[in-house]
């Protein structure tokens, strides 16, 4: 059986932030509206936490006991390296997935009940990822779903709690925590090609090539330029202290488009999520400030 050093590795840490940036986010949208409701905000962490940790550990398992992983470069794979027997890795996903529903179920039955129902499609999605027949990471969607669920639901859904309706900086600001977000799978799934392609992985690195990922990476970079601004017309000016974010995203983007390969751009993910979580901390600053 896996340690519990081995296990935590497995919950692969360094994604984390992008669980963590929505939520503040979303709260600083709650908060230049002038409803931030502080309980509603760490349950809406709790949840988007959880899903994070079970994606990590519905990966870990599908990809394991499909073979992906055997010859992986990246962090350590419990089901893949042998750590931890599948069916063990498999009761961890759910396990989060179970706190995800709990903390979930407060929000909706304090706020919405048909929140329920985005929170069943945040797991299903979730599963299929990599689980399945026909899981849709492996035809090159992953990042579509990435997008969607950690940066446009998990933003607008924290705020939505506490505001109680979808506004438009709650939208943009899931767009620019989403194309980070991205960022970080693409990074990873650029490292993967030479594994991915012969296992029978389709990612949209693979489709793509090493290439036009790396020009992806840099796009998704401007991308969340373009929606500071876009937040700072619609909200304040204020919000572009997030701008940042570029001190820890502009090493990522040097060693992306230098070419590194393997090893060398497992920094990069580490620097991603560090930058996602600088902007959506900047941005939250910046419109708490604007806002008061």
């Amino acid at each position: 059986m896996a340690t519990a050093a081995q296990w935590v590795a497995g919950s692969r840490p360094r994604t984390l932030p992008a669980a963590v940036s929505p939520v503040l986010a979303g709260t600083g949208v709650a908060a230049f509206a002038d409803a931030v409701v502080w309980w509603k905000a760490l349950l809406a962490l709790v949840v988007s936490l959880a899903l994070q940790v079970a994606v990590n550990y519905a990966n870990d398992y599908s990809d394991g006991v499909r073979g992906t992983d055997d010859d992986r470069v990246g962090p350590m794979r419990l089901v893949g390296s042998g750590a931890a027997p599948a069916p063990a890795v498999k009761r961890a996903a759910f396990l989060a997935f179970g706190v995800a529903g709990v903390a979930g179920l407060v929000l909706a039955a304090t706020t919405a009940w048909w929140l329920v129902l985005v929170g069943l499609v945040c797991v299903v999605a979730a599963w299929y990822y990599t689980g399945g027949r026909t899981p849709y990471g492996y035809l090159g969607l992953g990042e579509v779903m990435v997008f969607v669920f950690f940066g446009l639901v998990a933003t607008a859904g924290t705020a939505f709690v506490q505001v109680e309706s979808v506004t438009w900086p709650a939208v943009v600001a899931g767009c620019g925590v989403g194309a980070l977000a991205c960022g970080i799978l693409v990074v990873n799934n650029l490292r993967d090609i030479p594994t991915d392609g012969p296992a029978g992985k389709r990612t949209l690195a693979v489709r793509l090539g090493d290439a036009r990922t790396r020009t992806l990476y840099v796009v998704l970079v401007a991308a969340a330029v373009v929606c500071l601004l876009a937040l700072a017309v619609g909200t304040t000016w204020w919000a572009l202290l997030g701008l940042g974010f570029l001190a820890p995203a502009m090493p990522g983007v040097r060693t992306v488009t230098s070419g590194a390969t393997g090893p060398g751009l497992i920094p990069v993910l580490q620097q991603t999520g560090v930058a996602e979580l600088v902007w959506a901390a900047l941005v939250a600053l910046g419109l708490v400030i604007g806002g008061a």
